[in-house]
């Protein structure tokens, strides 16, 4: 079991009720907000999908997914989703949306090979977005104009509940610091990791952006493996906050602008997973046929958790837990939902 973090003198809301109120409240307020800000309309999305089609994210690229078969469907071999991140770019083909116009839903997960912890659960509950732009917008400088309309969305928020709950004081800073995978590096070359880098950076500016997750650094290492078929690895990020009830940092959301023909067929190479190519999906975007998007996820129960300054995750969202960690939460006055 992975090493549960108690802090010191924490106690949980016993009024459970009060606290599923407060759940609904933060993301009534969020998902509306960032429909708007953002130009994104709701949609329904898949639970499972088709092997054959190449449309399951492979997060990192090891994970193997929930998988079944049909019986009464010529036992049609499906995977439950990890994440709609290609999903969503088909979708929005489908559904012909207009420039600058995009699509949110809420996604809905089992991750069998996660490691739970205090902030790691085998359900994922986040809003998934995506929304169509111009092959022009591929730059940097898109991708933080719209981090920071998210960001600016979650300030709204934080604002929003200290309005509503007595005496809560305001998590987020003001500006949120943009920095890549090397300058993270740069900054903090005692760290050991990149874990305790991200936590140093969050320390010193409450709020960052990492961008450039994906790609090879001086210390010949990645940041972090990401899949090689949704985002483009020099224009993508996480947005990561620091955490004052844990002490660490904790991210909030994963997004980036995606990949065009070229940047796949490089990423693919790169990762040795050119077999992709002969996936339905990938055969549509390698003939330009999906149109050009940025997008990602923000976590539903990560944000309540945050929000609500929960010591486990497991306080916000109803989930499997092993039975050790139980007890041990048990004994330490957690209680999960």
């Amino acid at each position: 079991m992975q090493e549960i973090k108690i802090p010191e003198n924490y106690q949980s809301d016993k009024n459970l009720y009060k606290t599923q109120m407060l759940i609904k409240e933060i993301k009534d307020f969020f998902q509306i907000n960032l429909s708007n800000n953002l130009n994104l309309k709701r949609v329904s999305a898949p639970l499972f999908v088709e092997n054959s089609t190449g449309l399951n994210d492979d997060l990192s690229g090891v994970e193997e997914p929930v998988k079944f078969t049909l019986p009464k469907a010529n036992n049609e071999k499906m995977e439950i989703v990890h994440s709609l991140a290609k999903w969503k770019r088909y979708a929005l083909k489908e559904y012909n949306f207009a420039m600058y116009e995009g699509l949110y839903t809420d996604m809905n997960a089992i991750r069998r090979c996660e490691v739970p912890d205090n902030t790691h659960s085998f359900y994922v509950d986040q809003w998934d977005w995506e929304k169509v732009i111009e092959p022009s917008d591929r730059n940097v400088d898109y991708l933080k104009a719209t981090v920071l309309t998210i960001f600016n969305t979650l300030r709204a928020l934080d604002e929003y509940l200290c309005h509503l709950i007595p005496k809560r004081v305001k998590l987020l800073p003001n500006n949120i610091k943009f920095m890549t995978s090397q300058e993270l590096i740069d900054e903090f070359p005692e760290c050991k990791d990149s874990k305790e880098r991200e936590k140093a950076a969050c320390k010193k500016y409450k709020a960052i952006f990492l961008m450039q997750i994906g790609k090879v650094l001086s210390n010949e290492e990645v940041h972090d493996l990401r899949a090689p078929d949704y985002d483009d690895w020099n224009l993508n990020g996480d947005i990561l906050v620091y955490n004052p009830v844990l002490d660490d940092q904790l991210e909030l959301s994963s997004m980036g602008i995606r990949v065009d023909a070229k940047t796949l067929k490089e990423q693919l190479k790169i990762s040795d997973c050119e077999e992709r190519l002969n996936y339905k999906y990938h055969k549509l975007l390698v003939n330009n046929e999906l149109p050009q998007t940025i997008g990602g996820g923000i976590g539903q129960s990560r944000l309540c958790m945050f929000f609500l300054q929960k010591a486990h995750i497991g306080e916000v969202q109803v989930s499997y837990w092993p039975d050790e960690m139980r007890e041990e939460l048990k004994k330490n006055s957690v209680i999960l939902l």
